[in-house]
């Protein structure tokens, strides 16, 4: 079991700085999930803790302890890849038994801890089997076993569940969060899927272009977005903005920021913006309706799925509660209610 300290983490290469300063604390047991897109340095900042990238400054502590020198094999840590990196000519059990039969444990404790990883992964049956005899799911578990039995203080995940299909991945993560609580190990887990962020994460760390955008938990990152890139990024589909274009009662170069959830569809003036309907997308238990204002910006909607949507070109009003819209500044930050 472990404690994470990231502590002022900076990475360069040459002039370039790609990682710029984070700082966060994580606890024993922790699930901490660095979700962003593509190049934002969140895989970086990953390979980092690991060892697998060097370190410009700050310093990356385990346990209390520094480890920006010693190498991976030195930092207790077990990481999962997207690629699974599993032996071909090798069956599930010497798969898993690998890093151990390296490290020159005992037959019999590796027949053990093996044994042990199987059971909790529910892969019995398939300890004879070479890779190419497994689907996705099973060599994803395959992968995980081989990282649990090296008893690791930190689980690291990058991007694991990327090849999988859609359904697949729903199960992996279900499994993947019971695993990390059973087992009671600190983890930390790259994706690019916020879905994936919100669902895993006791908290996450949100990343733009290498700066550390907001920490924290999931709903408490949804609720309050501290920039408009975060309220953005974070929820699926993504915050509305409306400018003072939209909406003249705004401050100059400000933002309002309402999640679809939270517009309601009224009649034309009777609302504080008025809108045309464009399309509805029928999603099963709901439908999200988009709409576009008089100066072009668009807008959606999310209403129950049994809601007759308004026909193309309907003209609509649209309506939210102060207490959920939210005001940002030029710089793109949250401006505090009040």
């Amino acid at each position: 079991m472990a404690t994470v300290t990231l502590d002022n983490l900076r990475k360069t290469f040459g002039k370039t700085e790609i990682i710029h300063g984070v700082d966060i604390d994580i606890t024993d047991g922790e699930f901490i999930v660095i979700v962003g897109p593509s190049g934002c340095g969140k895989s970086t900042l990953l390979r980092m803790v690991a060892g697998l990238e060097t370190v410009t400054s700050g310093e990356v502590r385990i346990n209390g302890a520094r480890v920006n020198e010693k190498e991976p094999m030195d930092r207790n840590i077990a990481m999962v890849f997207q690629n699974y990196a599993l032996y071909p000519h090798m069956s599930v059990f010497d798969n898993m038994a690998y890093g151990l039969k390296i490290a020159g444990k005992p037959k019999a404790e590796i027949a053990a801890r093996v044994a042990d990883a199987a059971r909790l992964l529910q892969l019995e049956p398939y300890l004879q089997r070479k890779p190419r005899e497994l689907s996705g799911g099973q060599r994803q578990r395959v992968a995980m076993g081989r990282a649990i039995v090296r008893e690791p203080d930190v689980f690291l995940f990058d991007e694991p569940l990327s090849n999988l299909d859609a359904k697949l991945r729903v199960q992996m993560r279900l499994e993947i969060r019971q695993l990390q609580r059973k087992l009671g190990i600190t983890a930390l887990y790259v994706t690019h899927d916020q879905v994936e962020a919100m669902t895993l994460a006791d908290r996450m760390i949100v990343m733009n272009a290498g700066v550390a955008e907001q920490i924290g938990a999931p709903m408490e990152v949804y609720e309050n977005p501290a920039t408009t890139f975060v309220a953005g990024f974070i929820g699926s589909p993504p915050m509305n903005f409306l400018s003072d274009s939209a909406l003249p009662a705004l401050p100059p170069t400000t933002r309002l920021g309402i999640r679809p959830e939270h517009v309601t569809l009224t009649a034309p003036g009777r609302g504080r913006a008025d809108a045309t309907a464009l399309y509805s997308e029928a999603l099963g238990a709901e439908t999200l309706v988009h709409l576009r204002l008089g100066d072009g910006e668009q807008v959606t909607a999310r209403i129950g799925g049994k809601t007759v949507p308004p026909a193309e070109g309907t003209e609509l009003g649209l309506a939210w509660p102060d207490d959920h819209a939210m005001l940002f500044g030029p710089d793109g930050k949250r401006i505090p209610p009040g």
